[in-house]
């Protein structure tokens, strides 16, 4: 889904396409904002969860474990592995993966893991990713193959949206690393074909294990790309860069290659799993359907919406028995207009 225009004649519009999107102002952070927002989602997540603990008994929270932020994190990435094995599944293309995997990132610095469980999450995230890619898949079909019911997907997807600020566009480091992959082929002394193409398949196998990184959080597209084809082949990125005259990004790729080499494997399945199971026992009860905590805080929501209407019913009620059953604000403006009648 691409993104609106900025109008013409505004600084946005004057920018570079990627500075003027909402990824570039949104959806950027360094390491250390990062860490210092996800640390800070984990605890203010486990305050709510001892008091809704506590609330239904008093002290209980004591015997709880929760899970830190490095932990929720974990078990994030061990989940964009599972949507890399459903996206080959069902043969979906590189862009529907790698929007899906950005939507189930970006979920996770607005949401804790103890409130939404990701394999719920990501189940969403990649039929919205689906959609907003223009590669559509009926709802039915989807939730089949899987084993899960349609409810499971549709119900998560106005907070996925919600989380997303409904931001669907992503620019994507695939399609910086074949632009640069197109320059290179303009370049003198270039290698074989055939030696060109693995030179691609290298740098895209690099380019895929940067999205189990924050690389994507911290870095443009372009920088990832360039960084990539280094890991790959580091002379001919080295003569991309000398030919844009641009040798300092060189520098710029040597975190990310560092990163991608450190970090860009899915987690070990026995450790997630012990996450996992001590999640069970550390999840938000308001989230659990048929808890006394869930059946309480649908009770209030209930209340309260309950309480809404009828405040807006006695309103429409005092309002017609007053002779006005479109309220102040209309009469208002109607009598405002009677008086410039009035002047005419």
């Amino acid at each position: 889904m691409p993104e609106s225009q900025p109008l013409a004649d505004t600084p946005e519009a004057r920018l570079p396409l990627f500075q003027a999107s909402t990824q570039f102002r949104n959806w950027r952070f360094s390491p250390e904002r990062l860490a210092a927002t996800r640390a800070s989602m984990n605890k203010a997540a486990v305050a709510v969860i001892c008091a809704t603990f506590d609330a239904d008994e008093p002290g209980s929270s004591a015997n709880v474990q929760f899970l830190d932020a490095a932990e929720e994190h974990l078990l994030v990435k061990y989940y964009l592995s599972k949507l890399v094995e459903i996206c080959a599944l069902f043969h979906f293309p590189e862009e529907v993966e790698a929007t899906a995997i950005t939507y189930l990132k970006r979920f996770y610095l607005k949401n804790t893991v103890m409130d939404w469980h990701p394999k719920n999450v990501m189940l969403t995230a990649l039929f919205l990713a689906t959609k907003t890619t223009n590669n559509p898949i009926a709802l039915d079909l989807f939730t089949s193959r899987l084993k899960q019911s349609p409810v499971d997907v549709l119900d998560l997807e106005l907070l996925v949206a919600q989380s997303l600020s409904f931001e669907f566009s992503v620019w994507h480091a695939h399609r910086a690393l074949w632009g640069l992959w197109l320059d290179l082929q303009a370049l003198p002394d270039l290698p074989s074909e055939e030696d060109l193409e693995l030179c691609y398949d290298d740098a895209l196998a690099h380019l895929r294990a940067s999205r189990y990184t924050d690389a994507e959080l911290i870095y443009t597209p372009s920088q990832i790309a360039l960084a990539c084809m280094s890991l790959a082949r580091p002379g001919l990125a080295d003569a991309w860069a000398m030919s844009k005259q641009a040798q300092t990004v060189l520098h710029i790729a040597e975190p990310i290659k560092r990163m991608i080499s450190q970090d860009g494997v899915p987690p070990d399945k026995t450790i997630v799993a012990g996450i996992d199971r001590r999640l069970k026992l550390c999840k938000n009860p308001e989230k659990i359907v048929g808890s006394r905590a869930y059946l309480a805080k649908k009770a209030r929501v209930e209340a309260e919406a309950e309480a809404k209407r009828l405040k807006k019913a006695e309103d429409i009620h005092k309002a017609t028995e007053e002779g006005d059953p479109f309220g102040e604000e209309i009469s208002g403006r109607a009598l405002e207009i009677a008086h410039l009648d009035d002047d005419d």
